[in-house]
Order: C-alpha cells, then structure tokens, then sequence
C-alpha cells in the first residue's frame, strides 16, 4: 500500500506543478464564468440605436412604426429613389419601401440596406406590417378587429414540480436540459483527457526503459493503480478549483451589477397580488413586472432551482467511476503498444460508447425517464455521461444507487482485465500486438 501511495503522491505533484496545469485552472473557472456573465455585457453594451427611414406610398403606415427594440423610424416624403440615396450618404442605416401595390401583392414590400441587415429590426418591422395588413382586410370584410384582438391570449404554462414532502417547485426543463448536456459533455472531457495522460505516461515509461526499474521495485499491478490514482487526484483538483473560482467570480458580478440580474418569479407575485386585483389587473401587474426583468436574472433564478450539492456530488462520483472504469482501459493499451500510432486500433472499442452516450443525450433529454434513458444510465460504459444529462431532471434513487453499484462493478472488472494486459505488455518491446494476443495475455494464469 505505501508503494502505491508513493507512486500516487509522484503522479499528482508531477502535474500539479506543471505551468499548463496551473493556467487551466485558472482559465476554465473564467470560461465557466464568461458563459453566464459576457451575455450581460454584451447586452448592456448593445445601445446603438439601428435608423431605418420608411417610404410608404399607400400612406396608410406610417404612423404604425413605432421605436422600439433600439430601432428608430424615420418617416420620409419623397420616392423611393431619393431614400436610398440619402441611405448612401449614411443617413439611415435601412430603408423599408411600401409601394401602392403592397396590399394586393405583399411580395412588393422592400427592406433596403447597404450594410448587413439587422434581422431584429427586419422581424419587428414584419409583424408590425403583418398586423396592419390583417387589420385593413378585416376592415374590408366587416369584421371588428377589436372583438378579434379580445380573444388573443399569450400563452406560457408555467412548469411546477410537486415533491415528495408536498411543496410546489417551479420547474425550468430548459436549464435542466443545458445543465445535464453541459455536466455530460464535461464528464466526456475530463474523461479522455486524463484517461490519455494515463496512456501516454504508461507509454513514455515504457519506451524510455524506465518501467523495467520501477517494476523491479513494484507490482505491475501496482505501478497502474498508482498511476491512475494519481491523475485522478489531479482532476479532482482541477474541479473543485473550477467550482470554487466560477462560483467567486459570478457572485461578484452579482454584487456589483445587481440590477443586471433583476428577476421576480411569477409566484411571488401572485402570492401577494392575487388576492387584492381582479384578473384583469393581475395579468396586467405581471406585465409591468416583467418589464424589468432580465435574461441574466431569469438564468440566475432558473439555476438557483437546482440542487448544486447533489449536482457537484453526483459529478464527482460519475467522474471518478468514469475515468476510473476507462482509465485501466487506457494503462492496458499503453503497456501493450511501443507507440502512439498503434493505440488506433485499440482505441477504437474504448471511444464508441462515449461517443455513443454523447449521441444518444437528445433523446434522453427529451425524455429523461423512458426506458431508453434508464438502461443507458446504469450500463458502466454509457452511465457516467447518460446519468449526469439525467440527474438535473431528477432520478428516482432506485435507478441511482443501482448505476452506481454497477459502475463501480465496471470499474473492477476493467481493472482486473487491465491488470492481466499491463503485467505481460509493460515488458514486451518490438512486437506488433493484435486482439488475439492480448486475448492470450488475459488468460495467463
């Protein structure tokens, strides 16, 4: 046990101390970060208001152009010639044309610009126009539009979750969806990229002749929990660094910039507005509320609905279970080759069910508790990255504890067989291996 203890400490301080080591661990947390906070920039940032001049030949629009959406209308009595020349002379940014025959054939209608086109202002400018022809053809055929525009109702369900000790959850299926894609795409990351420094450092010993002292010293066996044990030590580190900082620099941000992250939930307005307004009153009070709500705080809300401790416990475990499960796999193919070129053949069977459970994460998303998404969840090679798309949505325990007792079944049965590889291949130089002699290897007694 103090071999392999010996053999973990070298490993992990051999990589804690590397410069590439250190600027990812301070540059992952400011990533993580940028995802959530650079939105919020951007938006405050993108003040510049977008002119578009309006040239209606029908005068019937153009008191309907509204600024909005930092989009400013102009309204211009002259053709449509004129116009855009006044564009070319960088008065407007955009011109919007509408001839005589545009509510006969909508297909005349004309969006002029020079520069790329702002399609926010184009999809604003389309509904307004959209609205108003709709209006002009029901004046035509003698209905009211005001008994049409009473029965139009906005509609957003909002999503609640009843818990098992009765209370009421608001639900936010769409960060879960982020959250679990995002959580299963890291696990893949971390996965392969430590699972190949394993490879790698398996090789270089190899090659270099340095295992044929170390093996003098130590089991084979050994050697390869060392080795593993000790990269995973240092992903380990990595992470909780990554948790510890993104969480630091987005409450920050939060204390500093409070009013970028404005958000009042529905049912705390309900709560105290329900019982002094009518419906009507309620649904326009709503309305002004959410006025002042932001994208940011909404997100920052959403995320707050999740379970971060079981989230960063469950990623620990299905990290630690994944890499340790792929990672014996690893050691096995860089004691049996002599170079890189020949892993190819051997990665192959490794990487299929990571890519595979990275494939099959949209369905499992869309239905996180079909019979599709639990067997994938509790098979070893597909758990640690189907599990943790799974986990934001909830999993009932059953499913849980019995992924876990598989994977960490996975995990010794992979050792025991990376074991029979790494004893024979570590000493073996100058022969091109194939399947079946690694099939050999296994059954060495």
């Amino acid at each position: 046990m103090n071999k392999i203890l010996t053999i973990i400490q070298r490993e992990y301080l051999s990589r804690v101390k590397k410069k590439s080591f250190i600027v990812m661990t301070i540059l992952g947390p400011i990533l993580l970060a940028a995802l959530m906070i650079v939105p919020v920039f951007i938006a405050r940032m993108a003040d510049s208001v977008y002119e578009v001049a309006v040239v209606d030949d029908t005068r019937f629009f153009y008191r309907e152009f509204k600024d909005a959406n930092d989009v400013e209308f102009t309204d211009l009595d002259v053709d449509i010639d004129t116009a855009i020349e006044l564009m070319k002379m960088d008065k407007f940014d955009a011109v919007v044309h509408i001839p005589t025959t545009a509510f006969q054939a909508p297909s005349t209608l004309r969006f002029f610009s020079e520069k790329a086109i702002n399609i926010n202002a184009k999809l604003y400018i389309e509904s307004i126009l959209q609205n108003e022809f709709e209006k002009l053809k029901m004046a035509r055929a003698g209905i009211d539009p005001e008994v049409l525009r009473a029965t139009e109702t906005k509609i957003s369900i909002q999503a609640i979750r009843l818990l098992k000790d009765g209370h009421e959850q608001t639900d936010y299926p769409e960060v879960s969806m982020g959250l679990g894609i995002f959580s299963g795409i890291l696990i893949y990351f971390f996965v392969f990229l430590f699972g190949a420094q394993v490879m790698r450092g398996v090789m270089e010993e190899k090659t270099s002749r340095i295992v044929e002292v170390i093996v003098s010293s130590v089991k084979p066996f050994q050697l390869m929990m060392g080795k593993i044990s000790g990269i995973a030590l240092v992903g380990l580190t990595q992470f909780s660094m990554w948790i510890l900082l993104t969480f630091a620099i987005v409450a920050t941000v939060q204390a500093v910039m409070p009013e970028s992250f404005t958000f009042t939930p529905h049912e705390q307005i309900y709560v105290s507005s329900a019982q002094s307004m009518n419906p009507a009153e309620l649904q326009e009070h709503v309305q002004r509320i959410e006025q002042h709500n932001t994208a940011a705080g909404q997100v920052m809300e959403a995320l707050s609905a999740i379970n971060f401790t079981v989230m960063i416990l469950s990623f620990v475990f299905y990290f630690l279970g994944g890499y340790l499960l792929y990672a014996a796999l690893f050691a096995a193919i860089g004691s049996a080759v002599d170079n890189e070129a020949d892993t190819q053949q051997f990665m192959l069977p490794i990487t299929i069910p990571m890519i595979f459970s990275i494939v099959m994460a949209q369905m499992v998303m869309n239905n996180p508790a079909g019979s599709v998404a639990f067997w994938l969840s509790i098979i070893p090679f597909t758990s640690p990255i189907i599990m943790m798309v799974r986990i934001p949505f909830g999993v009932p325990l059953f499913d849980l504890w019995l992924s876990a007792g598989l994977l960490i079944l996975g995990f010794l049965g992979t050792t025991w067989l990376a074991g029979k590889i790494y004893r024979t291949g570590i000493l073996m130089y100058g022969k091109k291996i194939s399947y079946k002699e690694l099939w050999k290897w296994i059954r060495y007694r």
